[in-house]
């Protein structure tokens, strides 16, 4: 049996895995090396091998991993040489958004489980060979999507789970989060994001508000994403914040932005349900992800911290989702503030990267496969094609190839999110 498909029993949750894992790191910009700092105070995890084409972020590595108290790390340029390590095991990769894939593939076809950071992809295809390497090398591939790992996410999931919702209908999720400064100076950092914006148009990052949606709604286990549609607004946000605060002089007040500052995404289900996406980026608001579950018995929003259950909230009056939460708590988040929550974005970096590390020490599937990493990054392209078309719907790609109809659960494990 492939290891991709073992299933390991064993349910408890400790901070110290059965034995060390060996982790390499592709990439060591600012996200690069906030995984290496929660990575490096794991006891069951080693980083020998860091790999960076440029000598300044590959030094600042190095350096992170002297000042851990760990065995000086070897430095590599190209990412084929780090995996042509034998005793590395997993690979973590974090460079700009359309370089994830190929290094994946190529740590799939070198024996390496592929851990891949969020962001949106460069084509379909790419997408297809991710998923054929996986089907025929056995080797696991994750989207980091730590979003999943929220605990407000992992509550809900369970209160799904439980049917306190009855029969879920629709989903709304969304990345809607002010990123105008950091975009507007990224030309000066030498950072490729804000070139996704002046060069493309549609939803760009849509895995954080997805995944978890995603999961809730059984996708590639018994459902599918049959559907899309996007349209998107025109683009003011990101020019304006640029002309207000950084002078006529500056290279982003004159330039064109493609990317329109609001877009939305509706996305068609199998089983009936629909879920809206939202990207919003380039004005001023306060961060959310827009999460909101709805059922035959129930619903849940995000953005006021409130639910309603048919029965049990006061008739047509909304309960703050405090004490459901309380009640609710994933056993995984319960074992996790016992033992002292810790990493970066409250505490769902470390949960996503035990759940990658967690399966590499089994040998068992990743929670978040590489069906579902297809699925959900391949929204950024399809997105993209439905806007330029005006918004009409464009299909999805069954990367199951049919298997989702009666796909069974994944590997029971602490961190699974079935």
């Amino acid at each position: 049996m492939r290891r991709s498909e073992t299933i390991g029993r064993d349910c408890r949750v400790a901070e110290i895995g059965n034995r060390r894992v060996k982790l390499g790191i592709v990439g060591l910009g600012v996200r690069g090396r906030g995984l290496l700092d929660t990575l490096l105070a794991m006891e069951d995890v080693d980083v020998p091998a860091l790999c960076d084409l440029n000598d300044d972020k590959l030094q600042l590595g190095l350096d992170q991993v002297e000042a851990a108290g760990r065995a000086k790390a070897e430095s590599y340029k190209d990412y084929n040489e780090l995996l042509g390590r034998e005793d590395i095991e997993g690979v973590i990769i974090s460079t700009s958004w359309t370089s994830h894939f190929e290094i994946a593939i190529a740590s799939m076809r070198a024996g390496k489980y592929a851990g891949s950071e969020v962001g949106a992809v460069a084509s379909l295809e790419e997408c297809w060979e991710l998923v054929r390497t996986s089907e025929q090398t056995g080797v696991p591939c994750m989207l980091l999507e730590n979003c999943n790992y929220g605990r407000d996410e992992l509550a809900v999931l369970n209160m799904v789970k439980k049917g306190l919702f009855g029969e879920l209908i629709h989903c709304q999720c969304g990345y809607e989060h002010d990123l105008r400064k950091g975009l507007a100076m990224d030309i000066d950092k030498r950072h490729y994001r804000v070139h996704h914006y002046l060069k493309r148009n549609g939803d760009n990052y849509p895995t954080h508000g997805l995944g978890p949606a995603a999961k809730c709604l059984n996708i590639n286990r018994g459902n599918q994403f049959l559907t899309l549609t996007s349209m998107s607004s025109k683009a003011r946000g990101l020019r304006e914040w640029a002309v207000d605060n950084l002078g006529g002089d500056h290279p982003m007040t004159r330039v064109d932005v493609a990317q329109g500052d609001i877009v939305n995404t509706i996305i068609k289900c199998a089983g009936g349900e629909t879920i809206l996406l939202t990207l919003d980026t380039t004005l001023p608001r306060p961060y959310s992800r827009a999460g909101r579950v709805q059922g035959t018995k129930g619903i849940w929003m995000e953005d006021n911290n409130s639910i309603h259950i048919e029965g049990r909230s006061p008739e047509h009056a909304w309960e703050s989702f405090d004490s459901y939460r309380e009640e609710y708590e994933h056993p995984l988040w319960k074992q996790f503030l016992d033992m002292g929550v810790r990493g970066g974005h409250g505490g769902m970096d470390y949960l996503c990267l035990r759940a990658f590390i967690d399966s590499i020490a089994k040998q068992i599937a990743t929670p978040i496969d590489v069906y579902d990493t297809a699925a959900w990054t391949a929204v950024s392209i399809l997105s993209e094609q439905s806007v330029s078309m005006g918004g009409q719907p464009v299909p999805f790609p069954d990367f199951t190839k049919g298997k989702w109809i009666s796909r069974e659960p994944g590997p029971a494990n602490p961190y699974s999110l079935e």
